[in-house]
């Protein structure tokens, strides 16, 4: 199949989360076209079953093939866990995902080889990133918290709040006892916590930001498959929603960075 360098790349989340992947493709391949689709009407994918999560997760990577990506991003990590295959037996072009670019960059982060994995409770049960991680060094030791309240606190705003500061140190204090190294931030919010994360675990853990793994891998793959983008014009940003809750303006801008237009609702 040929595919043209110029098409969009295609990024696809449960929500909102997903814009961090999306402001680390724009700062890091500044000239790409970029489709971004968030499923706001039927988050949190979290709570579904997995029959539904694969369901829901091929429907969206169908309406971006329909719209002639060159890529597809699966930015979801509860989407790649549970429907990451699904996704690659059915595209024709190149598909990548956040929980595998995150393994990528803790393997090679990581000097003593102990890596701590923070993420939803779905990501963390599924144990999708430990495979991943895995399957690049066996001889990895990880260890993986939960961290269900990062989410709600990172859309209410509290970056910096005591009470986050608060949870940070009581969720990581027992992934941080096991001497780790290093630790992936397993989430597509939490990219929006590093600062006050990095201060609770200290200096001499390297944080994994999924978001900007994502967008090194993206970028080594444009160029190892000639797929990237020549023109240096201004690129087009699509987003594509299938609802507009009241507060996504305020939680989608802070996600990205910037301010978000060209919003079309999808009504399946």
């Amino acid at each position: 199949m040929n595919i043209d360098p110029k098409s969009p790349i295609g990024v696809f989340d449960s929500g909102v989360g997903g814009l961090t992947v999306v402001r680390a493709l724009m700062e890091r391949l500044p000239f790409e076209n970029i489709i971004y689709f968030g499923d706001t009407a039927r988050v949190p994918y979290g709570v579904k079953s997995v029959e539904t999560i694969a369901h829901y997760t091929t429907q969206i990577a169908q309406f971006l093939l329909q719209k002639d990506v060159k890529l597809l991003i699966i930015a979801c990590n509860t989407m790649a866990a549970v429907a990451a295959q699904m996704v690659k037996d059915l595209s024709a072009v190149p598909v990548l995902d956040v929980i595998d670019a995150g393994a990528v960059g803790a393997v090679a982060a990581s000097q003593s080889r102990r890596i701590g994995v923070i993420g939803t409770p779905t990501t963390i049960n599924s144990n999708a990133y430990a495979r991943a991680i895995h399957e690049y060094d066996a001889d990895m030791r990880i260890y993986s918290q939960a961290c269900p309240l990062f989410v709600p606190l990172v859309e209410e705003g509290w970056l910096e709040h005591e009470v986050t500061r608060l949870t940070a140190q009581e969720y990581l204090r027992p992934v941080l006892a096991q001497d780790i190294d290093t630790m992936v931030l397993g989430c597509t919010h939490y990219p929006l916590l590093k600062p006050l994360l990095q201060e609770v675990s200290g200096e001499d853990v390297q944080l994994v930001d999924s978001a900007e793994a994502m967008a090194e891998q993206t970028a080594a793959l444009l160029a190892e498959r000639q797929l990237a983008n020549a023109q240096r014009s201004m690129p087009s940003y699509e987003f594509y929603v299938t609802d507009v809750p009241l507060r996504f303006q305020t939680i989608g801008e802070r996600f990205l960075g910037r301010s978000l237009a060209n919003v079309h609702v999808v009504k399946w």
